[in-house]
Parts: structure tokens; C-alpha cells; sequence
């Protein structure tokens, strides 16, 4: 697992390619990243499957309660298979993008 902080925000990537154990991780770790906006980068993991992206979905309903933004990179994915819950983007530049968004319509109140 590496993490990388920018500003207000945190991208956790899987480095293991074990979905699995990388959630584990990451929900042991959550206190420490709940004040920040959080990307999951599994990029490096080909073999994802749409039941493995669904597990994230308690930690980013969890997160977005908390007014925070929470994104999932996959590349080549079916993003219309996946509940509109996930946050589910093909790319880091896009992630980001959400963010800055996300963050203006708190700021505007929406």
C-alpha cells in the first residue's frame, strides 16, 4: 500500500494486487485519512471483478456522510455495472477533477 498526500487529499494505491487484504488495510487506516478527500488507485490490479470494487462501498458511504469525497480509479472496468454510490473514474486526472467539483458544490451548499 503506498499513499501519497496532496493538499486535501489522499491517494491510497494498491500495491499488492491483493483487493482483499488492500481493504483490510485501508479500513484499519481509516481514522487517519477520514478529515481528507481519499482516491483508491486500483490501476495496477487487471484482474479486478465488479464484486471486488463493491466492497469499498461501506467506506465511501461512510466517508461522503462525513462531506468528504471518495473516488476508485479502476482502468477497463464496466463503470454501468457498479451502483451509482461508488464514485468509480478510469483515470487520476479525472479523480482529481471530481474532487475540485465535489468540493465547490460543499462550498455552494448542494
Amino acid at each position: 500500500m503506498k499513499v501519497d498526500q496532496k493538499g486535501h487529499t489522499v491517494t491510497i494505491k494498491d500495491t499488492q494486487g491483493d483487493v482483499n487484504s488492500f481493504l483490510e488495510k485501508v479500513t484499519q487506516q481509516f481514522k487517519t485519512f477520514e478529515k481528507q478527500n481519499i482516491i483508491i488507485d486500483l490501476t495496477s490490479d487487471s484482474n479486478l471483478s465488479e464484486s471486488d470494487v463493491k466492497l469499498f462501498l461501506p467506506l465511501s458511504k461512510q466517508h461522503k456522510k462525513a462531506k468528504k469525497s471518495f473516488i476508485i480509479v479502476v482502468d477497463d472496468f464496466d463503470f454501468n455495472a457498479v451502483s451509482d454510490k461508488l464514485t468509480i473514474v478510469p483515470s487520476l486526472l479525472e479523480a482529481h477533477d471530481i474532487i475540485e467539483m465535489e468540493e465547490i458544490e460543499r462550498d455552494l451548499g448542494f
